[in-house]
């Protein structure tokens, strides 16, 4: 019998702002992640450090995972929603993946949704979120309106090809 191919779970990281530490919202999606990750996952934690020094939102969510998987892969170079994508790109292929799951804030998971699925567009891989127990957070879903706005333009960047010099 083959071994099905492993879903691809991607933590979306939470700035503390530049102290350091983990933000409570990213300790609550880390904690959501160990919740559905199987040992048969590769969990990708992404997320960069506002502050040059500081350990990345990705690194301080490997320090405290106590989730299973497979392969536990840290991003600590993704800046934005886009970014997250698009750096969890070559996992999901890496892997053959045909099921993502986002692990975010309820108000964060449906731009982050589609922003994978429209990166993962006509590959027929299934894109989910899930996200901590929380209540509706008015502001937050507010503060996400203009945001996807710039979902197009950031989608454009991220599939123009990279220059290297």
């Amino acid at each position: 019998m083959t071994r099905p191919a492993p879903r691809v779970i991607v933590v979306l990281g939470y700035s503390d702002g530049g102290r350091g530490e983990m933000h409570p919202i990213g300790a609550a999606r880390l904690a959501r992640a160990a919740e559905v990750a199987t040992e048969n996952d590769v969990v990708v934690l992404s997320g960069w450090a506002r502050v040059s020094g500081t350990r990345s939102e990705a690194e301080l969510m490997a320090a405290a995972w106590r989730g299973r998987s497979c392969e536990l892969v840290v991003d600590p170079d993704a800046r934005t929603t886009v970014g997250n994508a698009t750096n969890a790109l070559n996992d999901i292929r890496r892997v053959g993946a045909r099921e993502i799951i986002v692990v975010t804030s309820r108000w964060h998971a449906p731009r982050a949704r589609a922003a994978f699925r429209l990166l993962l567009r006509g590959r027929h891989i299934r894109v989910r979120a899930a996200f901590p127990a929380e209540s509706r957070n008015v502001r937050a879903s507010l503060r996400e309106v203009p945001l996807w706005g710039l979902l197009p333009a950031q989608l454009w960047q991220a599939r123009k090809p990279r220059e290297t010099g």
